[in-house]
């Protein structure tokens, strides 16, 4: 809950401080299988949560430590449907950092290792990672069909179909990843309707929200309407008042740099880009390259 409302910076270190200081001694006490499976699976799942917390923090280095923890975790568990959830954050980190392919390979991994005990909210989920991989590469025939098969499959879930820990990815979520694609893609016009449905509102989502609010942005900017864009960027950088995000502030970069040398000189966005500086993502921006 602290990671989605404030970043992955807000709570970090005493996460990683707890894993230390509580949990590495329980890995050396003795155990039933039963309670031992229990045990490696639930370090995982925390062990999962420092590397989102860690990339969303920039750390990606670390992050991805963590993320192979967690995987060694899972397989001692034999949880490999959770093996298959850090398979996924593990696409997600490498789309990010530019290494597509791989990417697009983790997501496919994630999906087919696990296959015959896959429920539809994970399947859905897997296939939307693969998407956003395949968007970036251009591949926009096999990221429609991926995305089509994720809907599909989330339309299938029903109460108590898949773990816990997957229940966040709901139609909302998917709803920001398609709009993530589309944008890719250049379909700005699909994207920004696709982004209006992808908000939570409810104070708890700030970072997804803030994710899809500036996608959203951005899509508007692309077919030109720059006054709308910058309307829409500014819902999203008081979103981003409370978030220590790495992340955040990249999309905030891409956002900026992406704007069109003939926009920039729009009274509409040289207005924004004044007003904007107040804000403390735009700070950040402004002083990393």
């Amino acid at each position: 809950m602290l990671d989605g409302k404030f970043g992955g910076g807000h709570a970090r270190r005493a996460l990683i401080q707890y894993l230390h200081t509580d949990v590495r001694p329980m890995l050396d006490g003795k155990y039933s299988d039963s309670v031992g499976k229990q045990l490696y699976s639930a370090v995982a799942e925390a062990l999962l949560l420092a590397g989102w917390m860690s990339y969303d923090s920039g750390l990606h280095g670390i992050a991805q430590r963590y993320f192979i923890q967690a995987l060694r975790m899972t397989q001692t568990a034999g949880d490999r449907l959770l093996g298959g959830s850090i398979l996924s954050a593990m696409s997600h980190q490498a789309t990010f950092l530019g290494r597509y392919q791989d990417a697009a390979t983790l997501a496919r991994a994630a999906y087919t290792g696990p296959a015959g005990v896959l429920g539809p909210t994970m399947s859905a989920q897997f296939r939307a990672m693969e998407a956003r991989a395949l968007a970036r590469l251009g591949d926009e025939r096999g990221c429609d069909l991926a995305l089509v098969e994720a809907e599909r499959k989330l339309s299938q879930r029903i109460p108590d179909s898949d773990p816990p820990y997957i229940a966040y990815f709901d139609e909302v979520e998917l709803a920001a990843e398609v709009g993530h694609c589309f944008r890719d893609l250049g379909r700005s016009t699909e994207a920004a309707e696709r982004g209006a449905g992808a908000i939570f509102g409810d104070g708890m989502n700030n970072r997804s929200d803030f994710f899809a609010t500036m996608v959203e942005a951005e899509a508007f900017i692309n077919q030109g309407e720059v006054g709308r864009g910058c309307e829409i960027a500014t819902t999203a950088l008081q979103l981003g008042e409370g978030l220590k995000s790495a992340r955040c502030v990249q999309y905030v970069r891409e956002f900026r740099d992406r704007v069109a040398p003939t926009m920039r000189v729009a009274v509409e966005f040289r207005t924004f880009t004044e007003e904007e500086r107040t804000f403390r993502l735009w700070q950040q921006c402004a002083l990393t390259p």
